[in-house]
């Protein structure tokens, strides 16, 4: 059964450049059109607290004002931004299931001279390597590939669907 079987009154959409943490078991968390940005989930399963940010660029640097009002915006302040607010509601970094998906080129002729999607993924790579953490699972790359992503909480399923076709990140 998918979980966008859930009624949309339990659901929490996350923009790009956006977060959102939970603790109700019956809500989910999504984000739609991860192209070249990324979609991370965390999920606390004994705890049973979740959460997911849309991240669209990898470094702050380029506009530390933007970053400071709103740091879903970039990997290095949206990661650190989830990771805290996750922890702030009872999750442990030890048991953090972590996923990711989105970091596709942009272009499907020619070079993506900006390689914004590969550049995200290096980006999140490290700060997850700094921070003793890991992925469990990742679906990134391709081309011009826009995705879904969706958290349950009740469970930290996480589903992913593209071109119209549903499948289970992590179950």
């Amino acid at each position: 059964m998918s979980i966008h079987k859930l009624s949309v009154a339990g659901r929490k959409c996350v923009g790009i450049a956006d977060l959102h943490v939970a603790t109700d078991a019956k809500s989910e968390i999504v984000t739609y059109a991860l192209g070249s940005c990324l979609g991370i989930t965390m999920y606390d399963p004994v705890a049973k607290v979740g959460g997911l940010v849309h991240v669209m660029l990898p470094d702050s640097g380029i506009d530390k004002g933007k970053a400071e009002r709103q740091p879903g915006m970039f990997v290095d302040t949206g990661v650190p931004t989830l990771l805290k607010q996750m922890t702030d509601k009872g999750a442990s970094r030890a048991r953090l299931r972590i996923a990711v998906a989105g970091g596709a080129a942009q272009r499907t002729k020619g070079t993506d001279h900006f390689q914004i999607g590969e550049r995200n993924v290096k980006a999140f790579e490290a700060l997850l390597a700094s921070q003793g953490l890991r992925t469990i699972a990742a679906d990134t790359g391709g081309s011009n590939l826009a995705r879904t992503m969706t958290i349950s909480i009740e469970t930290g399923t996480v589903e992913i669907r593209s071109d119209g076709v549903a499948r289970t990140l992590v179950p």
